[in-house]
């Protein structure tokens, strides 16, 4: 190791412009293999990056911040998480960094084979995980409490997770549902065409159990773009718009419900049930899902806060 550090950064002074960088990524081709072969073991691994928020929170979630020493520009939660190095974006992170870290694994979402065939290249062990809906989330989390040694972490974060939806489940039940349209991020114009959650996605699940019908029933895009017309058509009884650049002023959240106003006959802008979220983790799928519910559910059914409180220690 102190060879390959050596012969790096004196590769990086000597060797100007891109040609530092090509001899430097062979030199790790050619080596890296050999700078992980003792890493056979995932259970011990302790030296772990994250290549998405929803693998980092879940990680933290399961009392592993000690053995994470890598996330994403992306990864903004928990606070620890910020102060790690970061490899990059979660697309095309930077394996030089990477190498650098001498990780012993690599956490990646399975459909990211570039990802896998990188760090394959590099001698690098990675796990692999899916999180796109709820099922895939509580697979994920016992798949990492198996794989990381910490199954008793695992069943206690599903415990919660399970006994925070029945929380919310029987305080709905009684109650009738209603159709609601979920919008993404920038909808600063409601006369243009806008892009919505729909069906086989984590915020369509979980816009059921607050106690809402999605209003898309059918589309084949998990997040369709809707033209007006449609809105207008399904007349939705609430409008929530959920995502980081939600997060307004409420001179400009008065300034949007006031450009609804052009589409009175929606049953939503009719009754004034349109809602924003600016929360960052409406769109991470992952153990602060709770409060994903709970955001939901207030602007479904407010009724059910007025004379009980919400779930106390979510994640």
């Amino acid at each position: 190791m102190k060879l390959f550090t050596f012969y790096l950064t004196k590769t990086n002074c000597k060797t100007p412009g891109t040609a530092a960088l090509s001899v430097a990524l062979l030199f790790l081709f050619l080596f890296a293999s050999s700078l992980w072969a003792d890493n056979k073991d995932i259970k011990t691994a302790n030296r772990i990056i994250s290549t998405s928020p929803s693998i980092t929170e879940t990680l933290f979630a399961l009392g592993l911040k000690d053995r994470v020493i890598a996330v994403t520009d992306f990864c903004k939660y928990p606070q620890e998480a910020c102060s790690l190095p970061s490899i990059g974006g979660m697309i095309n992170p930077s394996m030089e960094t990477m190498v650098s870290l001498t990780p012993d694994l690599l956490i990646h979402a399975s459909g990211n084979q570039r990802m896998a065939n990188n760090a394959k290249s590099l001698g690098i062990q990675t796990l692999q995980v899916d999180m796109d809906n709820l099922a895939e989330i509580y697979a994920s989390i016992k798949k990492l409490g198996a794989a990381l040694n910490c199954q008793e972490s695992a069943e206690k974060l599903l415990l919660r997770l399970n006994e925070g939806i029945a929380f919310y489940q029987e305080r709905l039940k009684s109650l009738p549902r209603k159709e609601v349209l979920l919008l993404l991020g920038d909808s600063s114009d409601p006369s243009r065409d806008l892009y919505a959650a729909g069906p086989g996605t984590f915020l369509n699940e979980l816009l059921n159990l607050s106690g809402g019908n999605n209003i898309i029933r059918d589309s084949p895009a998990r997040y369709p773009k809707l033209s007006k017309e449609y809105i207008i058509e399904k007349s939705p009884e609430v409008i929530i718009e959920a995502g980081p650049k939600s997060d307004l002023p409420q001179k400009e959240i008065d300034l949007r419900i006031h450009d609804w106003g052009r589409f009175p006959t929606i049953t939503a802008v009719k009754n004034g049930q349109i809602h924003f979220i600016g929360a960052d983790y409406i769109l991470i799928p992952g153990p602060r899902l709770l409060k994903i519910i709970e955001q939901f559910s207030k602007a479904i059914h407010p009724e059910i806060f007025k004379s009980s409180m919400s779930l106390q220690g979510t994640p």
